[in-house]
């Protein structure tokens, strides 16, 4: 086979994840009819159709998605190499870019990132979103760390390791004038109204089926898939609180909400998704050995 252009390559990936050529043209600056013209040529060189139209809409083919695939692992493995050479020269300054859950604790990736947080050779890039989303930057290169609160399945094709950094207790919490002395939470859950983690979080399927196995039917006043979101709620007294209790650390310390009941063997978890790389972010080893030192992640202000 005669060999790769991989300018033509680097055209395809570009149409491949921006969707359509309108995009990918207007980023690499050329025109649709330049970037149609060098796809026409790889698909010639590779001897398969990479797209197909449907409507206005570009699709990969069968061999598309495995160039794809390919173009991915070529290009982020380049933009891995020139990272980590850079970082390794005099006075350069070392970038650490970390993705987190929407939902994760703000206080626990304050934890997290403290060892590096102020350093003036280190710059912290982070970055929000959904589990899905942080898995494929992963894989793309495009993130050093993922911060999740649940280790997502893994195989033998699973290019990463998750490890466990600790974990945090969930109560019920509410205003002192919701409370009634020695009231079980069973009778408070059945009396007051809740404000819940909505249904896909892990903390809201314990609480669930805890209020199965009590007969319980909750009435619920609202839900959030924020722990920021929660404090708030709690802090305008819009019902009793699932949260983990450091969520209202400070409110718990004022006496403006108590902590009605910590449930036995219902924790959020947490966990650093770390990818499998030749040259892995040094920073990272520095930011594992100090979480690996914590005595569980009840520290720090609310958050």
């Amino acid at each position: 086979m005669a060999t790769l252009n991989y300018n033509h390559l680097r055209y395809f990936w570009a149409v491949a994840r921006e969707g359509g050529l309108i995009r990918a043209a207007e980023r690499l600056n050329v025109s649709q009819s330049a970037l149609s013209l060098q796809i026409r040529k790889l698909e010639a060189r590779l001897g398969h159709d990479l797209f197909e139209r449907r409507g206005r809409r570009l699709e990969l083919t069968e061999a598309g998605r495995i160039a794809f695939e390919h173009a991915e692992a070529i290009f982020s493995a380049g933009r891995e190499l020139q990272d980590r050479l850079a970082a390794r020269e005099p006075g350069r300054r070392q970038v650490l870019r970390v993705g987190a859950l929407a939902t994760l604790s703000r206080n626990f990736q304050l934890r997290f990132l403290r060892p590096v947080l102020g350093r003036e050779d280190v710059e912290v890039v982070l970055r929000s979103g959904a589990l899905r989303d942080l898995l494929a930057a992963l894989e793309a290169h495009r993130l050093d760390v993922a911060l999740v609160n649940a280790a997502p399945p893994r195989d033998a094709a699973t290019l990463w390791t998750s490890h466990a950094l600790g974990e945090q207790p969930v109560s019920l919490i509410a205003a002192p004038g919701r409370l009634r002395d020695g009231e079980a939470p069973e009778a408070l859950a059945a009396r007051e109204a809740l404000v819940l983690p909505t249904p896909e979080s892990a903390i809201r399927a314990g609480f669930d089926a805890w209020a199965d196995r009590a007969g319980l039917a909750p009435r619920i006043a609202a839900e959030a898939d924020d722990m920021a979101m929660l404090r708030l709620l709690a802090r305008a007294d819009a019902g009793v609180t699932l949260a983990p209790p450091i969520v209202v650390r400070d409110e718990l310390a004022s006496g403006r909400l108590r902590e009605a009941h910590r449930f036995d063997g219902l924790v959020e978890p947490f966990h650093a998704i770390v990818p499998t790389r030749r040259f892995p972010n040094a920073l990272l080893r520095e930011l594992l050995d100090a979480a690996a030192l914590w005595d569980g992640v009840d520290e720090g202000p609310a958050a």
